[in-house]
């Protein structure tokens, strides 16, 4: 269950130095607020930011940029940077149908779903953040080459994603039922809160890697 509703989360966004105020106006002027060239890769759903973080410490000549759209999750992640802060490392609460309207086009080498909310009910499928209405919003931003990684407990979910990927004109590149015993795609894995609370339940991870 996601946290919701602490005290005090809205407020520590908004005078937060990690978090992006106003991103849709950032929309064009990524490259003078970063300032550097170096390549962008978002997460969408972070939850608290363990995974993020663990990434943006090992690569400091990558930009991390974390999307999570409720407060109370954020403001978890915003007191682990307060705790270790990160050059590299911002966030931005806001929908993630709203990417289009503040990265540029063809702009982000990479994309991570982790864990998201499998929205099981066919009737909000278009929810889940591997359909295809999503799919269309992250065209619009990845460059050509630029790689979607997707992970998971939920079979029914993954499962939907297999499917949904290629309906969509997207190539699955690789993709395992079982993550942690998949000696290719578990090679430099960073597990999240939910992988580790899912995989010491004995629950298999499943994950998938997509291109355009």
């Amino acid at each position: 269950m996601r946290l919701r509703n602490i005290k005090g989360a809205t407020e520590a966004i908004e005078s937060s130095p990690y978090c992006i105020q106003k991103p849709t106006e950032m929309k064009g002027f990524w490259k003078d607020y970063i300032k550097n060239d170096n390549p962008i890769h978002i997460e969408i759903g972070m939850g608290k930011g363990k995974f993020l973080m663990e990434l943006a410490s090992t690569n400091p000549d990558i930009n991390y940029i974390g999307i999570e759209r409720y407060t109370s999750v954020l403001y978890r992640a915003i007191q682990k940077m307060d705790e270790n802060p990160l050059p590299n490392v911002k966030f931005i609460c806001i929908d993630a149908g709203l990417l289009p309207d503040v990265f540029d086009e063809k702009s982000i080498d990479k994309i991570y779903l982790n864990f998201s909310d499998p929205w099981p009910k066919d009737r909000h499928a278009k929810r889940r953040l591997t359909s295809r209405q999503f799919l269309e919003c992250y065209d619009k931003i990845l460059k050509n080459d630029g790689t979607i990684e997707f992970k998971t407990d939920n079979v029914d979910l993954f499962n939907f994603s297999l499917e949904e990927a290629p309906a969509a004109g997207w190539k699955i590149l690789a993709s395992t039922y079982d993550l942690h015993n998949d000696e290719s795609l578990n090679k430099g894995n960073i597990m999240t809160e939910y992988e580790e609370k899912f995989s010491s339940m004995g629950n298999p991870i499943c994950k998938m890697i997509i291109r355009r």
